[in-house]
């Protein structure tokens, strides 16, 4: 089914009503709605305004640029700063978080459809990998501890996991597959450090509108009335690793 929205939260909310109502679906990452003007692409503009402090315009002229923003209006508001720009909305997904964080909470994100003008081009997304499980089975201290070398865990110990389940982010552009029910082997010997505690950092729990900006096109959100997992859409490691090669 093509579902149409007014943007994350929009279909978060309808979503979430599904899920309540005990409905099991999967759900892919948002796109935009183009329309055709002849032979011309036109694509749907946002008015974005935000509110920052001062020494915080730097990190949102930075995103801007990347995000094919144009700068509208630029207005001092005592000791803050309202900026105001025109960007293409699918320069939007995921943003808002990215705001926030940059922005340390302190910034206002206000947004309202502009109308539809030529297609801008490309727009690089997330440029993080995911963190991929390839084996089924319930995850182990000691697997996960393994993986959050390689990354930011999503999830923590004595979670049942499948092959192909994205289970935490790659800060590089790259996917990785790991095994977070690995077991640490046991030896007759014992090591000086064999009963230090292993710690796991908290993981980060993504809720449903965050979900939706984050994953990529390759991704799905699996929503079940009990939880909310990401996935790969070809869950088999191997298989999946022969398409992102071609895909290249």
């Amino acid at each position: 089914y093509r579902v149409c929205g007014r943007g994350e939260m929009h279909l978060s909310i309808l979503i979430e009503t599904m899920r309540r109502a005990g409905y099991e679906f999967q759900v892919g990452a948002p796109r935009v709605m183009y329309k055709q003007d002849g032979e011309t692409i036109l694509e749907p503009m946002e008015r974005l305004v935000v509110d920052v402090p001062e020494d915080k315009t730097g990190s949102v002229f930075s995103s801007m640029g990347v995000r094919k923003g144009e700068l509208l209006q630029m207005e001092n508001i005592g000791s803050r700063i309202r900026l105001e720009f025109k960007v293409p909305a699918r320069g939007l997904f995921g943003y808002k978080s990215q705001f926030l964080t940059e922005t340390r909470g302190e910034g206002v994100f206000n947004t309202l459809f502009y109308g539809y003008e030529e297609f801008k081009g490309d727009i690089p997304m997330r440029q993080r990998g995911s963190l991929v499980a390839f084996e089924e089975g319930d995850t182990i201290t000691y697997g996960l501890y393994n993986a959050q070398e390689r990354g930011t865990l999503f999830i923590g110990a004595g979670v049942d996991v499948y092959e192909g389940m994205i289970i935490g982010e790659n800060p590089k552009n790259d996917d990785i597959a790991v095994n977070p029910c690995k077991e640490k082997h046991l030896t007759a010997i014992r090591s000086t450090g064999a009963d230090e505690k292993l710690l796991l950092t908290p993981p980060q729990i993504f809720s449903l509108e965050e979900a939706i900006e984050y994953i990529n096109d390759d991704e799905l959100i699996e929503v079940t009335p009990k939880s909310i997992r990401l996935r790969k859409k070809i869950l088999n490691t191997e298989l999946r690793m022969k398409a992102q090669m071609r895909a290249r």
